[in-house]
């Protein structure tokens, strides 16, 4: 059973999320504030993080900024629907994906369950893959630009690994998101745009 922290200020919308979830098979922890949120996030003890940017005692993005300096445990944010900046900033830190606020639980559920699957993939027995001057090694999950080893997110070693299978085609947006996110593309979704643009930084390209 995947146990989730929900990091969330909102106690209405954490029951409703706990009674959802819960009916998924999943076993949640809710936390109402970023300090004891980024202790909890810490701790080791959970699968995913879903995390609300507006939180009281320590901000969303500050408690993300610290949180990816010590782990690598995927999020999900929660933005308010009109917060672009906040959510393009939270995919910038290491945030995994985003749902803008009021969401479908079924969609949110989906999120999940897509990340999920990404991050708990077996590790491919083959060897690296290796194009150009990029050498992208699987069972590892290191990735190296000439002889200087990348410092990538989760998301963006899986797009790297993606686009070096890929080397030579070009690969739609909507076809990046379902094998990179594991999800379609949904209307007015730039997520794979943000996780592309900073690979491409990492990459000097």
């Amino acid at each position: 059973m995947d146990r989730v922290l929900i990091v969330d200020d909102d106690k209405q919308l954490c029951a409703l999320l706990i009674e959802r979830l819960k009916a998924e098979a999943f076993a949640l922890e809710t936390v109402y504030d970023g300090v004891r949120g980024l202790e909890r996030a810490l701790s080791g003890d959970h699968a995913l993080v879903i995390l609300d940017l507006m939180l009281p005692g320590l901000g969303g993005i500050d408690l993300l900024r610290r949180l990816r300096a010590q782990s690598d445990i995927p999020v999900l944010i929660l933005t308010a629907r009109g917060e672009e900046i906040e959510r393009v900033l939270g995919l910038e830190i290491g945030a995994d994906d985003y749902l803008s606020k009021p969401f479908s639980p079924r969609e949110l559920i989906a999120r999940i369950r897509a990340i999920l699957r990404r991050t708990s993939q077996p590790t491919r027995m083959a060897g690296p893959v290796i194009s150009a001057d990029v050498r992208v090694d699987p069972a590892s999950r290191e990735a190296w630009l000439k002889r200087r080893q990348l410092d990538l997110t989760s998301v963006e070693f899986t797009l790297l690994e993606v686009l070096v299978r890929h080397a030579g085609r070009v690969l739609s947006r909507e076809e990046l998101t379902e094998k990179v996110l594991g999800r379609n593309i949904g209307p007015f979704d730039r997520v794979i745009d943000v996780h592309v643009s900073n690979l491409r930084k990492k990459l000097g390209i």
